[in-house]
């Protein structure tokens, strides 16, 4: 809900799409806003219909998906033709940064997951989701194939993280 809350503006309709009621529950209590709104599904089969969507943003949770392809091609359907697709997700860092970012990675975060939120594996689990989710030139390829146009990517914080975009052709 925090990117969500962002979007919304006088004239524009706002959905919140999550796997996890929990999640939304929170999602819901920390924005307090009325003008979202909220739907349980999943990336690859979104509860919503064909070419309905202007802009949809996903932020650090395509890794989660179990087929990203089929996600995309999700995606894809429920834009409207020139509609866009924007992706913040976590991806490989400069090859200068790599070694400092692996150690940091494997020994660090764990540890702050389980003295700060009491949950190792779940902090172990953020790490692998991260190594198992395509590169930023092979996820824009994924992209491509699942039928998107003008396809970029952006890296931020020397490629530990990066935002993807793309458009549905008119």
């Amino acid at each position: 809900g925090d990117v969500a809350r962002l979007l919304v503006a006088p004239g524009r309709s706002v959905t919140v799409v999550d796997p996890s009621r929990a999640m939304m529950r929170v999602g819901r209590m920390r924005t307090g806003m009325q003008q979202l709104r909220w739907q349980e599904g999943e990336a690859e089969h979104l509860p919503l219909p064909d070419a309905s969507v202007d802009l949809l943003v996903i932020s650090f949770g395509l890794r989660n998906a179990t087929r990203v392809g089929a996600a995309l091609r999700e995606i894809h359907r429920v834009l409207r033709p020139g509609g866009r697709f924007v992706c913040l997700e976590f991806s490989r860092p400069a090859a200068w940064l790599a070694p400092a970012d692996d150690l940091y990675s494997r020994w660090v975060i764990p540890v702050l997951g389980a003295t700060v939120a009491g949950h190792r594996d779940a902090y172990r689990y953020l790490v692998g989701s991260i190594r198992r989710f395509p590169d930023q030139e092979a996820f824009k390829l994924t992209m491509e194939q699942a039928g998107f146009a003008d396809v970029r990517y952006r890296n931020l914080s020397f490629g530990i993280a990066c935002l993807h975009s793309a458009t549905k052709a008119e």
